[in-house]
């Protein structure tokens, strides 16, 4: 008995330390700089503390006059949930809005960014594109 408790706790480290590189590598794929799909906005995701965020990195004239600002956090507090899904938050930067996010990796350079205000009943998804 005491030789099969041992086995099984060995098989646990293996099954946990082979999980967690996939998590890193997961959060890895999503990292880099990403535009809407108008290319008005680039937004650049990076880790932030224990999770990912984006920032605003770049934005056209028209946006910057509406409050879409370099530095301007849009994305923040997203954490994998597997598969290529994170959940997090989002801010609108033109409406002052901000709601639960979640963003879906399509292939390495498509990201599909849903936000959702109003206790979720206005919702809003876009396709955004990595920039080299």
């Amino acid at each position: 008995m005491m030789h099969m408790t041992r086995i099984l706790t060995k098989l646990a480290f293996v099954l946990l330390a082979a999980l967690v590189p996939v998590s890193a590598q997961a959060q890895a794929a999503l990292e880099g700089r990403w535009a809407n799909p108008k290319h008005s906005v680039i937004v650049k995701v990076a880790p932030c503390g224990t999770a990912l965020c984006g920032t605003v990195s770049w934005a056209s004239p028209g946006n910057k006059e509406k409050g879409v600002t370099p530095g301007k956090r849009v994305l923040s507090d997203l954490r994998p949930l597997g598969d290529g899904l994170y959940r997090g938050r989002a801010l609108e930067p033109k409406r002052n809005i901000s709601g639960s996010a979640t963003v879906r990796q399509d292939g390495p350079n498509v990201m599909v960014v849903k936000g959702c205000a109003v206790l979720g009943l206005v919702c809003k998804e876009q396709r955004w594109t990595r920039v080299s």
